[in-house]
């Protein structure tokens, strides 16, 4: 099992990943905002895919033109290395 990160091990590594923040202790969140609701549509399928081919699985809200992702390791109680690495794939999948 994934051992949780301690506040500030997250709080550093979330410095690098563009906007993705503490929704809180045990979680992480982004919004990623698209010029049509097609468009939005299409991210969550590729987020999707993206967190199954590496078996993690992102909670994800979608309204409209706005997609808010929320990661955390439910299994270890907070944010592990996993949330992160998903978290920066995701990122690559929003640019």
């Amino acid at each position: 099992m994934d051992e949780p990160l301690s506040y500030a091990q997250v709080s550093h590594a979330l410095a690098e990943l563009d906007g993705w923040a503490f929704e809180d202790e045990k979680s992480i969140v982004r919004r990623f905002l698209f010029a049509t609701h097609i468009d939005a549509l299409g991210f969550v399928v590729r987020v999707a895919a993206t967190a199954e081919a590496m078996d993690h699985h992102p909670q994800i809200q979608w309204a409209y033109n706005r997609v808010d992702v929320i990661l955390t390791t439910h299994d270890a109680g907070g944010v592990t290395a996993k949330d992160l690495g998903l978290a920066a794939r995701i990122n690559a999948l929003g640019e």
